[in-house]
């Protein structure tokens, strides 16, 4: 059996909401400006990142959101969010980064054209870790950079 991913299996409509609610929660929830880099297909789950928020998504919308962060810009990210200096290791720190994931997947669900409902998020911390998505939906991951730093919105979603 092959695990060829083609572009033909990754349908954009499911991608751009994603894409303009990720501008769009930076900007209004953190005043931060996101560039978005092109979208391009995750070949293989070599871990890139410290923390990762997961958003699971049923209904006629299946799979999974995973938007992962480098320590720093976690860290930038989520004092601008909670407008104050907040530790790494506490709790309302997981919080903030779910929280932020759960807004970019929540405005994104609403354009997808589909009922679909969304999970309240996981959140990964620790470097070197592996997400394990649904093997039968490719992942793309869509890069994007602010001035507080790089981050990836990434994807494994399809049509039920």
């Amino acid at each position: 059996m092959s695990t060829t991913v083609t572009k033909a299996q990754i349908d954009a409509r499911l991608i751009m909401p994603f894409v303009n609610s990720t501008r769009n929660v930076l900007q209004t929830m953190l005043g931060l400006a996101t560039t978005i880099d092109r979208p391009r297909i995750k070949s293989v789950p070599a871990p890139e990142y410290d923390y990762s928020a997961i958003i699971g998504f049923s209904g006629q919308i299946v799979g999974v959101v995973v938007v992962s962060f480098r320590r720093e810009t976690a860290i930038k990210m989520v004092n601008a969010f909670a407008g104050d200096e907040v530790e790494p290791d506490s709790s309302d720190f997981s919080d903030a980064i779910g929280e932020l994931a759960n807004m970019i997947a929540g405005a994104a669900k609403k354009d997808l054209g589909g009922v679909a409902s969304i999970s309240v998020p996981t959140v990964i911390l620790g470097k070197g870790h592996i997400v394990a998505r649904p093997s039968d939906i490719p992942c793309m991951v869509i890069p994007c950079k602010t001035e507080a730093g790089e981050f990836a919105v990434e994807i494994s979603i399809k049509q039920a």
